[in-house]
């Protein structure tokens, strides 16, 4: 089963793109830092901070400005795909759909929970291409 999430961002693809691959730039919206720039083949490190929590991606895919393919393990393996879609100068449409859910009766909860989180960094990625917010990222609270 997978979870899809979309959003539109007004900033051309290689602006979302490298945000997400560029160390000196994730960090203004989703991860503390990250270990070195995604490239196909390799396994980053991801660090959230405020979290005190770590963990790690293997990069399956890089296509320049249009798709970012990993796994990560928790319980189980999921491949997210990102794919960055210029629909004309100004505008991308990013969309992010995570595979791997198993379906048992703790899916619903899951599932909610995983779209709440791509739509909370999608939110805050927009933020900060957008209008240069920094301070959305790690500020969401969980009671």
């Amino acid at each position: 089963m997978n979870n899809l999430t979309k959003m539109k961002i007004l900033k051309p693809a290689n602006d979302v793109f490298e945000a997400f691959v560029d160390p000196a730039k994730i960090g203004n919206f989703w991860f503390s830092s990250i270990s070195e720039r995604w490239e196909s083949g390799k396994t980053i490190k991801l660090l959230y901070k405020e979290y005190n929590a770590e963990g790690e991606i293997k990069v399956k895919e890089i296509v320049k400005d249009k798709k970012i393919a990993f796994e990560w393990d928790y319980g189980n393996i999921h491949l997210v795909t990102i794919t960055f879609t210029q629909t004309d100068e100004k505008s991308t449409i990013v969309e992010v759909n995570e595979e791997g859910f198993v379906e048992n009766e703790g899916l619903i909860p899951l599932l909610v929970g995983n779209k709440e989180g791509w739509v909370y960094m999608l939110t805050c990625l927009k933020g900060y291409l957008e209008h240069g917010i920094t301070t959305l990222r790690a500020a969401l609270v969980h009671d």
